[in-house]
């Protein structure tokens, strides 16, 4: 007998309607799967942007004042490196790909662009925070992405992840990144979710950072 081996589900993909020379990775919060945001993400989809949206990080407590899971979330930022180097072997480099996540997620994507050596087009970082921020700035010595573009996005009615932290965190990331690049933006009367006006603000940044080519 074989013994099984566990292996990450594969992602939801929306794929480009054409060609595919830029890319969206997008990470959901936890309890989630991917397929809602794939669904959210071909809602506001241009044609040459492929949308990538992985399944399960397994991560204990990963909350703003949960105590953190510093291996968990180092090994979630590798797994997603592994995304985006699969993404340039396929012919996207990572200077159009744009990475982002929500809640838990966004924390992901955060930590993740802040310790990579490779440039990304943008962060978009929906009601999170900034994960293991005592280790900054000096985890993000050697990070590639100082001059990145950060879309922060925050529901002033988020129960589970008050906009206090989302200020916070946008001040930190001023001390680690252009703060000329930090656009943060929030919603009245949203909660720990999503919304339209949201979705179309996500959307025209996507098309500013990663235009057709």
């Amino acid at each position: 007998m074989c013994g099984n081996t566990m292996s990450a589900p594969l992602p939801a993909i929306v794929p480009a309607a054409r060609k595919a020379t830029a890319a969206v990775i997008f990470l959901h919060g936890l309890g989630d799967t991917g397929h809602g945001w794939a669904e959210a993400m071909a809602s506001i989809r241009s044609p040459h942007v492929k949308y990538i949206c992985p399944h399960a990080f397994d991560i204990i407590g990963l909350s703003p004042d949960a105590q953190e899971d510093d291996a968990g979330i180092k090994q979630a930022a590798e797994n997603i490196k592994a995304i985006i180097d699969q993404e340039v072997k396929n012919g996207i480099p990572t200077n159009r790909i744009i990475l982002g996540g929500f809640s838990q997620g966004g924390a992901l994507s955060l930590y993740t662009a802040l310790t990579m050596s490779q440039k990304l087009a943008g962060v978009v970082a929906l009601s999170c925070w900034l994960p293991l921020r005592t280790s900054f700035p000096q985890a993000a010595a050697n990070s590639a992405n100082k001059d990145v573009c950060v879309l922060q996005c925050h529901g002033e009615s988020d129960p589970l992840v008050p906009l206090m932290f989302g200020s916070l965190t946008s001040e930190k990331l001023k001390s680690i990144i252009n703060p000329a690049n930090i656009n943060f933006k929030t919603y009245a009367g949203l909660a720990h979710s999503s919304c339209n006006q949201e979705m179309s603000d996500i959307k025209q940044f996507i098309e500013k950072q990663i235009p057709p080519s």
